[in-house]
């Protein structure tokens, strides 16, 4: 599982970069016990990883419920005040004895064993860099691979390569591809800015990336752009490890 922080509305649904575009300039990292937050203009806010005597909440990821731990009023603060939309919001974090998502449940090519904290629909996402070369010959302002959030970036393959890996292995790890991510206006989110365009490249996309005709009741109108893959054995990935394609 990944993404075990996720940021809600007083009444506990989520809050992305669709909602609120500047939340993409919030970085996170750890630094000994704590986690810290940083964003354009804001001083650093160091919190515990673990405050086990906070209240858990229940949250609404994609119209399913899931539970997460709050993590205090001045991470709430911090949020608050740095979005700047008038709105409270909070930040809650997914811990292990918490029930998970179970993707499946809304896409049945994923197995009962896959998991999900908040990640949007798988918990790895693909994408090599070929593809965001391919599709930057056809847009006026090149973007980067941040502007589509994968967990994994390959390199050195030829433009969407990916969609034809069935199985990999990179280190000791062995991923199944299950299926394409089909993208939204998430896309038009500059990374750099917190400013969405609402245009490109997601308009792009959709001239020459729509799904098969066969496919369109799992993607519908929205366009394919990297994929979503399950563990099928845990392990370690570092960056610069090669990719073995298992089977195609």
């Amino acid at each position: 599982m990944c993404r075990h922080w996720l940021v809600i509305t007083e009444n506990g649904k989520q809050v992305t970069g669709v909602q609120e575009p500047r939340l993409v300039l919030v970085s996170m990292m750890s630094k000994g016990e704590d986690l810290c937050l940083n964003g354009p203009s804001m001083e650093e806010l160091s919190i515990p990883f673990k405050q086990p005597k906070n209240a858990v909440v229940n949250c609404r990821v994609w119209s399913t419920d899931i539970q997460g731990r709050d993590c205090g009023d001045q991470a709430s603060l911090w949020l608050s005040r740095f979005l700047d939309s008038g709105k409270t919001f909070r930040l809650v974090q997914f811990e292990t004895h918490m029930t998970p998502r179970k993707p499946m449940k809304q896409y049945p090519l994923f197995s009962p064993r896959d998991k999900l904290a908040y990640s949007d629909i798988g918990a790895v996402m693909l994408l090599s860099e070929a593809s965001v070369a391919d599709l930057n010959t056809r847009l006026e302002h090149d973007v980067t691979t941040a502007w589509f959030r994968p967990n994994i970036v390959v390199s050195g393959c030829e433009a969407f390569a990916e969609d034809s890996w069935d199985q990999i292995q990179i280190g000791n790890v062995q991923l199944q591809r299950v299926l394409s991510c089909s993208r939204c206006a998430f896309t038009t989110v500059n990374p750099e800015t917190g400013v969405m365009d609402r245009k490109q490249p997601l308009q792009t996309l959709k001239n020459y990336r729509l799904c098969d005709p066969s496919e369109k009741h799992i993607y519908k109108t929205s366009p394919l752009f990297g994929q979503y893959y399950s563990v099928r054995r845990r392990g370690t990935v570092h960056i610069g490890d090669p990719v073995y394609i298992l089977s195609r």
